[in-house]
C-alpha cells in the first residue's frame, strides 16, 4: 500500500498539470477565435449565450439574492429584467476582452462617428491629469466593460499603472497580460509587495488605478446598499502616504455597441482631527460613489459575486 502512494501522487500531479495546460490552451484558442470575429457580432453572440445559460448557473441565485436585498422596493419582474441585463453584460464583456485594442475609437468633433462619448467635463479632466505633473489615484468598479478605464488613460496619453488579479493558470495569465499590454500602462499583479510597488509608482508621478468594489476579507467595514460589508482600503492607505487627487472613472454601456466615459471631479479624502487621511471613512466615501453608479445602471454591474457575507 505505502509503496503505491508516491505513484498515485505523481499521477494526480500529472493529471493536474495536463488539465491545467489543456484549459490554458483552450482559453488561448477561444480568444484567437473571437479575435477573428467582428467585435460587435462577437459581443452580441456572447450576450445571447450568457442570457441563455446564466439562469442555470449557481451564481444566478446569488445574484438574485443580492439584487433583492439591494433593491427591496423592486418587483420580481424588475429584478428579472436587471438580471437578464447583467448576464448579457457579462457575456459582452468576455467577448470585448479579446478586442480591447479595437474598442476605443473616439471622434471628439463628431462623437456620433466613434464608439466613445464623454460626460461633460470628462475630456478636460483627462487632460488635466495628463498635464498637471502630479500622480493620481483612480478607482473604478465592475461596471459595463471594466477593462476600458485603463484603455482610456492610455488613449489620453496618461502615464498609468493598474493593479490586477493574476489568473491561477500561467498560460491564461500570459494571455491576459498580452491583451492588456497592447494599450494599457504598467500592470501590477496583486501580491504582498504590490502596495510598495504602487507607492513607488505614485512617487514617480504615475497615475495608479484599481477596481475597489469587491469583498475583501481583510478590509474595513463599510455600508453598501444599506448593508455592512468589507472593502479593500488600499487606495485610501496609498492616499495617506502620497498627497495626490483621487478620481473615479467608469465606462457606461450604451445602445449600438457604444460607450460613455465618465471621469469624476476629484473626490476629497476624509481626514481626521490630525489631518491624516481617515482610511475607513475615505474607503466608505469611495464606495458610496460606486453605489451611486450601480443604482444608475444596475443591469451593468457584476452582481454574481458574494459582495455581502
Amino acid at each position: 500500500m505505502t509503496s503505491g502512494l508516491p505513484l498515485k501522487r505523481r499521477l494526480r500531479g500529472w493529471t493536474k498539470t495536463f488539465g491545467t495546460a489543456a484549459l490554458g490552451n483552450a482559453a488561448v484558442g477561444i480568444v484567437k477565435l473571437v479575435r477573428r470575429m467582428d467585435p460587435d457580432r462577437a459581443a452580441d453572440r456572447a450576450g445571447r449565450i450568457m442570457r441563455a445559460i446564466g439562469r442555470a448557473l449557481p451564481e444566478h441565485k446569488l445574484a438574485r439574492a443580492n439584487l433583492t436585498a439591494a433593491f427591496p422596493e423592486k418587483a420580481p419582474d424588475e429584478i428579472d429584467h436587471i438580471l437578464t441585463g447583467a448576464w448579457d453584460n457579462l457575456g459582452r464583456m468576455a467577448a470585448e476582452f479579446a478586442h480591447l485594442d479595437k474598442l476605443w475609437t473616439a471622434d471628439l468633433d463628431h462623437p456620433e462617428n466613434g464608439r466613445i462619448e464623454f460626460t461633460p467635463g470628462t475630456i478636460d479632466r483627462f487632460a488635466q491629469l495628463r498635464d498637471d505633473g502630479k500622480p493620481a489615484l483612480v478607482f473604478t468598479a465592475h461596471l459595463a466593460n471594466w477593462e476600458m478605464p485603463a484603455v482610456a488613460a492610455a488613449a489620453h496619453g496618461i502615464e498609468s499603472a493598474a493593479l490586477y488579479r493574476r489568473p491561477n493558470i500561467g498560460r491564461i495569465d500570459e494571455l491576459v497580460k498580452d491583451l492588456r499590454a497592447v494599450n494599457m500602462g504598467t500592470l501590477v499583479p496583486t501580491s504582498l509587495d504590490a502596495p510598495v510597488k504602487l507607492l513607488k509608482l505614485l512617487e514617480q508621478g504615475i497615475h495608479v488605478g484599481m477596481l475597489v468594489d469587491q469583498y475583501y476579507t481583510r478590509g474595513v467595514d463599510i455600508e453598501f446598499f444599506g448593508r455592512t460589508t468589507r472593502a479593500n482600503p488600499l487606495l485610501a492607505r496609498l492616499a495617506q502616504h502620497v498627497d495626490c487627487p483621487i478620481h473615479g472613472v467608469r465606462i457606461i454601456r450604451l445602445p449600438g455597441h457604444r460607450f460613455r466615459a465618465d471621469l469624476t471631479e476629484a473626490v476629497p479624502p476624509v481626514r481626521g482631527d490630525d489631518g491624516r487621511v481617515d482610511i475607513a471613512a475615505t474607503t466608505q466615501t469611495i464606495n458610496t460613489v460606486i453605489e451611486g453608479w450601480v443604482r444608475e445602471h444596475p443591469e451593468q454591474w457584476l452582481w454574481m459575486h458574494r459582495r455581502w457575507r
